[in-house]
């Protein structure tokens, strides 16, 4: 168990043409949801940016960085460029901006992404599919 008996994963469900995912929303400006800089490139990105976080074991190390997945819901796609960790494995820090770990299907969008896929922000979660573009 991780931070206030929050789960952590250190694994992700396997890869396939669709596969099931969360998404959720991040804002990836500074002093935004995601706290510190992206991991990949150490950069923040404006909310007009097509970037998502995967959760740690998809992340793999930092081997998606820079790569584009297409997410699809409910029959609409985008592709967005992976920058960042959405980590399964500590939370609750500052580091973290005091959030939670996240959970081992999680694909963290930016609001471009929500509104590439004509998604409300206000929605929290919502269940995609998402492959390597």
């Amino acid at each position: 168990m991780g931070c206030g008996g929050h789960k952590t994963y250190s694994c992700s469900p396997p890869i396939s043409a669709h596969t099931k995912a969360i998404l959720t929303y991040n804002n990836f400006e500074k002093g935004g949801d995601g706290g510190d800089p992206s991991e990949c490139d150490g950069k923040f990105h404006s909310d007009h940016d097509l970037v998502v976080a995967l959760s740690t074991g998809w992340y793999e190390g930092g081997s998606r960085c820079g790569k584009m997945i297409r997410i699809t819901q409910n029959g609409k796609s985008v592709e967005a460029m992976v920058v960042d960790e959405c980590d399964s494995m500590q939370g609750c820090d500052q580091e973290h901006a005091g959030l939670p770990p996240c959970k081992n299907n999680i694909v963290d969008g930016s609001p471009a992404v929500w509104d590439a896929l004509g998604l409300a922000q206000d929605e929290g979660e919502v269940p995609v599919t998402w492959t390597m573009a």
